[in-house]
């Protein structure tokens, strides 16, 4: 449905995230990936939404002399908040069992931003869910980055994995924002600039 309104478009996922790549193909659309290094740093000043949306537009930046007219770049960065700090992925298993310890029994938000860059606009858009964690235990913890090594993960879990699974107890918002892409949203936003164009 959405794919026969934006066929005149070629869309360009710029994620190596095998998640966000999986929505896409379940959204039915027709899309490449491509990507392009980028250091992420941002601003100490930046908080909260203020990083992601900082991080998902610098994401886009080097593609941006080579887009087409026809062409829909998706850029996305997704951040923990916990305790006024934003927590990126881990580098090792110490950091990974220090991030899991301070999310334990406790409640943090994701944010997720997505940014959609055109040769005429670009719009950055967000998302927040809150999740709670039980009380995780050291070993619960352990156990899951042996098994999982989710070191390719902001606050170090899958939402869909074992962790979340046993571990979170509730949840406000959207479930898929957690997992890396607030979907409704892209699907809004891609359905309004099919009918602008």
């Amino acid at each position: 449905m959405l794919n026969e309104k934006l066929k005149k478009h070629r869309i360009i996922l710029a994620s190596g995230s095998p998640r966000r790549q999986a929505f896409f193909k379940n959204l039915g659309l027709d899309f490449e990936i491509q990507l392009k290094p980028v250091k992420e740093e941002y601003p100490p000043r930046l908080t909260h939404f203020e990083i992601s949306n900082y991080l998902a537009q610098l994401k886009a930046l080097p593609f941006k002399k080579e887009l087409l007219p026809n062409d829909i770049l998706i850029t996305s960065d997704t951040i923990v908040w916990n305790d006024n700090t934003a927590l990126g992925k881990p580098r090792n298993e110490n950091e990974a069992f220090s991030i899991l310890k301070s999310l334990s029994n406790k409640t943090h938000e994701v944010i997720t931003s997505v940014c959609f860059t055109t040769t005429n606009f670009e719009k950055t858009l967000y998302n927040i869910t809150k999740v709670t964690f039980k009380d995780l235990s050291d070993e619960e913890i352990n156990f899951y980055i042996k098994t999982h090594k989710p070191f390719d993960k902001a606050g170090a879990y899958g939402i869909q994995e074992w962790i979340g699974q046993i571990g979170v107890t509730k949840i406000e918002g959207s479930y898929f924002n957690v997992m890396g892409l607030p979907v409704h949203l892209v699907y809004k936003t891609l359905n309004a600039i099919a009918e602008t164009s």
